[in-house]
């Protein structure tokens, strides 16, 4: 049976490689590793680039922490036991060209004891602007992933995706969604727990290379004020499901958490325009009328 301390050590070089991918890819910014502790048990490394000439801020993240289970925590999983282990490499990627998506990534692994210990993640894009063949490609990519271990696997996470990833204030996905899964165990997959393993894996091993692919097809497109407004408009919604949905940061801030590294996934700047309305037949209201749910990108 596959421990704690491999999956951990797995994941530190999966954080590794991604660093490595995005400084090669941004050819400018260079991350700053700040090495951590936890007060309550173990600790992480929190990589943050910033000012690049494409990542205007991103953060790629490890952690493997231990400790007590908050009791809101043991009353939200139903559980008895006092002590937990969580490992997991989070990312999230602020472009600064409006015409490049955000990107976000997390791999994780959760356990109790011998018998209560699950995988979850996933990755999901959100553009500025949405550009079908990118969204095409992002899906199948995920789906060939998926499918090397399940044929059920992408139909459920991509809905799964898209429900989770939802603003329902604004009644609108955050961006074309993507895969997500969470409290995935043998008996829940149909695998093994080896194999949700290595499907985790995969994804963040899928992560560089097809966001290497997405950039370098807009990094070098040129921008105006109209659209670098429109960028920061979209960047306010991320937010808003950021600090108001996102279960890890709710996780995060209730285990006592380092809030610089909860927080990493917020961009330097974003708008709120008092009741913006996109012109007909712009890109911007093209892309709007592409924020729902259950769109089949892939094949």
């Amino acid at each position: 049976m596959i421990t704690k301390e491999q999956i951990a050590e797995k994941y530190k070089v999966i954080q590794d490689e991604i660093t490595q991918a995005l400084e090669q890819l941004d050819g400018k910014a260079k991350f700053k590793e700040e090495v951590w502790e936890r007060e309550g048990g173990g600790g992480g490394r929190t990589r943050i680039i910033q000012h690049g000439n494409i990542l205007e801020k991103g953060g790629v993240n490890f952690s493997a922490v231990h400790g007590e289970l908050p009791a809101p925590i043991k009353k939200a999983f139903g559980v008895d036991e006092d002590q937990f282990f969580a490992t997991g490499v989070s990312i999230v990627i602020h472009p600064n060209n409006p015409w490049v998506p955000i990107i976000h990534m997390n791999i994780r692994y959760f356990e109790l004891n011998d018998h209560v210990r699950w995988f979850g993640g996933g990755i999901d894009l959100t553009p500025h602007y949405i550009f079908e063949e990118d969204a095409r490609d992002f899906h199948q990519s995920l789906k060939d992933v998926c499918d090397k271990y399940s044929d059920k696997f992408y139909k459920e996470f991509k809905e799964w995706a898209d429900n989770y990833f939802f603003i329902k204030h604004r009644e609108e996905t955050r961006g074309i969604g993507g895969i997500f899964y969470d409290k995935l165990t043998a008996e829940k997959a149909g695998i093994s727990m080896e194999e949700i393993f290595d499907f985790s894996c995969d994804l963040g091993r899928l992560f560089p290379k097809i966001y290497t692919e997405i950039v370098n097809r807009h990094r070098d497109k040129t921008f105006t004020e109209e659209e670098k407004g429109w960028q920061l408009l979209r960047r306010g919604r991320y937010v808003e499901f950021n600090l108001v949905y996102d279960a890890g940061t709710k996780f995060g801030l209730e285990t006592n958490g380092r809030i610089e590294s909860i927080l990493m996934s917020l961009p330097e700047q974003a708008n709120w325009f008092y009741n913006f309305q996109t012109k007909p037949g712009s890109k911007e209201e093209m892309t709007s009328s592409l924020l729902k749910k259950g769109i089949n990108w892939a094949e």
